[in-house]
């Protein structure tokens, strides 16, 4: 039994490409303690399956962890049976029923307002004029906020998700986080009176029917906006950029070959928009060898468990026919994404076919750089659309 060994890693270049570093330690250091991150990795598909699992000893229960201190206690952030309280308080807004009854009407209301507005240009940038709106204005209504705009969406979320993951402590990164859970705050106390007396299905008209107190209500819906737009934006942008570049695969759709699900499910693999989840070591442990102390800091990085060579042929490789049911892209363990539903009917029901379908002659325009480790997708893609 020995301590994990440490292995550094340049933080620049780690978020600007963090999978030849990631592959070299599913090889030698499937465990390892890297400093520049204060914490140890997991990078292994199936150690990361099943240690997921163990919450007694992999915890999400992180009190002075970034999530906890700058956007409060939320379901994330709990084990057991408080976390499966509040994970079945917000189902009724996240069902697969209430997407394909209540959501998808909308998401496809909001997505042809926003074709309409870029169809009156050649040529868009994805992230911006397409991806973030089209997410943006799906959270709006899943979070009870349409006081908000979309563009104060992508703000608040972009503010929350730096702020969380900001392990170097920058004193500007964390003040755009505080802009951004001060944004909620003020739209949930604009919102709640509506709500109280006139409840829809969103997750604020939901969460206000129950007994949860409203310091957890806050936090779940800064949970939701953190995860619920980053995530389905880069997505979106993400994997229309991976097909325009792998047209031989968008033709299989268009053929119908394979699915726009296919492609979202395979794009969440190779590019994990969620690429880490953090744990704290609640007790002394032995995995694999590897001695693991309590109270470390552990990530499970789901972004090189779905690249990882013992599960996948060829993982670097962008394949839409795969079989892709061992990849872990919503999580493994209790902590599965509860937004999954409402994701794939957002991408792969909406997004993708309405996108292509308006415009069958989209080309990229330039190049789409790639950012970021624990939450991965482009800047940019830059496209004609005509």
């Amino acid at each position: 039994m020995s301590a994990p060994p440490i292995i550094s890693i340049d933080p620049q270049k780690f978020w600007q490409d963090p999978y030849p570093v990631l592959a070299q330690m599913r090889a030698k250091t499937p465990i390892c303690f890297v400093p520049e991150l204060n914490a140890t990795l997991m990078v292994k598909r199936d150690d990361i399956f099943t240690c997921e699992k163990n919450i007694a000893v992999f915890s999400s229960d992180q009190p002075g962890g970034l999530m906890t201190v700058l956007m409060g206690e939320n379901m994330m952030r709990k084990d057991g049976d408080a976390h499966m309280l509040e994970r079945r308080q917000c189902f009724p807004t996240l069902s697969p029923r209430t997407v394909r009854d209540v959501w998808k009407a909308q998401f496809r209301k909001d997505a042809m307002a926003v074709i309409a507005d870029i169809s009156k240009t050649n040529s868009c940038e994805l992230v911006q004029d397409f991806a973030l709106p089209v997410s943006a204005h799906a959270l709006r209504h899943i979070t009870g906020l349409t006081c908000m705009t979309a563009q104060e969406m992508d703000a608040a979320s972009q503010g929350m998700i730096d702020g969380v993951g900001n392990y170097g402590g920058d004193p500007e990164i964390e003040k755009r986080c505080h802009d951004a859970t001060g944004l909620v705050d003020r739209a949930i106390d604009t919102m709640l009176p509506k709500v109280q007396t006139d409840p829809n299905h969103s997750l604020l008209g939901v969460l206000v029917q129950t007994d949860q107190p409203i310091d957890s209500i806050r936090a779940n819906i800064k949970l939701a906006i953190s995860g619920g737009q980053n995530e389905p934006r880069d997505a979106i942008a993400g994997c229309v950029w991976a097909l325009l570049t792998h047209r031989d695969q968008l033709q299989d759709i268009l053929a119908g070959r394979n699915t726009w699900i296919d492609a979202f499910e395979e794009y969440a693999r190779w590019i994990s928009p969620i690429g880490m989840s953090p744990r704290r070591i609640a007790q002394d442990y032995e995995w694999n060898g590897v001695s693991l102390e309590a109270e470390q800091r552990l990530f499970f990085m789901f972004g090189s468990a779905n690249r990882d060579e013992d599960i996948f042929d060829q993982p670097e490789a962008f394949e839409i026919s795969r079989d892709t049911s061992k990849a872990i892209s919503f999580g493994a363990g209790p902590h599965f994404c509860a937004g999954a539903a409402a994701s794939r009917c957002l991408i792969a029901e909406i997004a993708l076919p309405m996108l292509f379908e308006a415009f069958p002659e989209i080309q990229l325009a330039g190049d789409a750089p790639f950012g970021g480790w624990a939450f991965r997708g482009p800047m940019k893609v830059p496209v004609t659309l005509s």
